[in-house]
């Protein structure tokens, strides 16, 4: 393990614990596992204690030894169960930066390879094919095809004023590019001149920050921003809150950039898109990548409040407080069934408001928490926030 995996905030940062323990009271991980291994509070410890042993002054004075490879790995393990969903971050009374570090952390076990060995199918995925599934990258806008009357020419344009970046899992997995499809007739009945980038559109990155790979971005980085600059665009808009966030945090700021919720109030708020009445009862996931991550709340619930009949009923925690849905960190390639046991306490908070859907901002929440209440047979619908708009538009026209 390294030192230089880590920034001097994050090395004094590791000496503010006061072991309070409420990191772990919060931890989705930890309290669907019951198993405090998981917490962060357990993790820092260990982090601390993995530390000393690099430092002359405690191997000489202390006789601290470095962790034995076997017992690293197996800490590795517990690592890398995590959603990176920041909730710990969110209430610890340090003021640690709790999120970062743990990607730091996960970059140095890797460089010490002590990580789960899916991390090696992520990275091989990126650097063959730049997506994450391994799929044909030429094929990324192939879920056009399946949009009744689409243009010739795809919505892939010489230039346009706004870049539509789909990302991965809406690119790809059946169960999400609905959403996709969603966001082109928005902006169709908004008469926004956008593009998508297609087989040019790689992986943002984000995947490779979750497997401690995050020195291994900049390529992709570099691509997207010239396949961006070649479209004329000023502005690029994600359906995906992780490709948002890491434009936000980890990409020049060359563009404009919006979430598809902060792009579409705009859109409302300038009149050029309206809806006719939808008479649902719904409840609102915040996505943790776009509220605690991004610190967007607002624009997700003033979209659905303009909805002629929408009912919103809040889920006991909400915001800044929302249950993770168990999809991110890459946990669901990592431990499915840790991943499930998360998704089940979300879906049952969501159960308890009476709402006949969960409505969210997030292609990974959407796939991992529909994924859970087919296998379980639970009746309620999952769409994310662009499925609720295309339904009002829908009706509309």
């Amino acid at each position: 393990m390294a030192q230089t995996d880590y920034t001097i905030t994050q090395i004094l940062q590791m000496d503010a614990c006061t072991g309070c323990s409420m990191c772990a009271d919060v931890c989705p991980a930890a309290l669907a596992a019951k198993n405090g291994r998981l917490s962060g509070v357990w993790r820092l410890n260990e982090l601390r204690r993995i530390m000393q042993t690099r430092s002359g002054f405690w191997q000489k004075f202390f006789r601290r030894q470095a962790m034995p490879q076997e017992q690293l790995t197996t800490f590795g393990d517990t690592v890398f169960a995590c959603t990176l969903c920041g909730r710990c971050q969110q209430v610890c009374p340090s003021g640690i930066q709790l999120k970062d570090l743990w990607v730091s952390l996960r970059q140095d076990l890797v460089h010490c390879r002590a990580y789960p060995k899916k991390v090696d199918m992520i990275a091989e995925n990126l650097a063959e094919s730049r997506n994450v599934f391994d799929e044909d990258n030429e094929e990324r806008a192939e879920w056009v095809e399946d949009i009744p009357d689409a243009p010739a020419h795809g919505h892939i344009k010489d230039r346009a004023d706004v870049v539509y970046f789909t990302g991965c899992v809406s690119a790809y997995f059946p169960m999400a590019q609905n959403i996709p499809m969603a966001v082109v007739n928005i902006f169709d009945a908004a008469k926004v001149d956008f593009t998508l980038l297609g087989g040019e559109e790689w992986c943002c990155g984000f995947p490779l920050l979750g497997a401690g790979l995050r020195d291994q971005a900049k390529e992709l980085i570099d691509h997207n921003l010239e396949a961006v600059r070649a479209k004329g665009a000023q502005k690029v808009v994600f359906s995906c809150p992780s490709c948002y966030q890491m434009w936000h945090e980890h990409y020049p700021r060359e563009f404009e950039l919006y979430h598809i919720t902060k792009f579409v109030n705009q859109l409302i708020t300038s009149g050029q898109l309206a809806f006719n009445d939808l008479s649902l009862k719904v409840t609102y996931h915040d996505p943790c990548d776009l509220g605690r991550g991004s610190r967007e709340y607002q624009a997700p619930r003033q979209i659905i409040r303009a909805i002629p009949g929408i009912e919103l009923v809040e889920m006991t925690n909400n915001r800044e407080n929302c249950l993770c849905c168990g999809g991110g960190g890459n946990l669901e390639m990592i431990d499915t069934g840790l991943s499930s046991q998360i998704a089940q306490a979300k879906i049952k908070e969501a159960l308890q408001t009476g709402a006949q859907a969960i409505v969210t901002s997030c292609q990974q929440c959407v796939r991992t928490m529909t994924t859970y209440t087919r296998r379980n047979k639970i009746d309620i619908e999952i769409m994310d926030i662009t499925q609720l708009l295309q339904k009002a538009i829908a009706q509309k026209e």
